[in-house]
């Protein structure tokens, strides 16, 4: 198509699990894709969830900072 740049996307996996609700996932992230929910899981947290899949490029920056790499990422 000419005029139109390939969109760049990107996918990522949040394990509930292992999630223990640290939030610095969500203002890494430089495409807002990624928020805080209500859900709670087995250990009590209310963990992230990936709200903006459209949006998300998989930059992995996410990834990056989770220190509890719960985060996977495809692009």
């Amino acid at each position: 198509m000419k005029g139109s740049a390939a969109k760049a996307a990107g996918r990522i996996e949040i394990d509930r699990d292992r999630c223990k609700a640290c939030e610095l996932c969500v203002p890494a992230c430089p495409r807002g894709c990624i928020a805080m929910g209500n859900r709670v899981n087995r250990q009590g947290y209310a963990t992230a969830v990936f709200t903006r899949p459209d949006d998300c490029t998989g930059c992995a920056i996410c990834a990056e900072v989770c220190p509890d790499v719960c985060i996977r990422v495809w692009r």
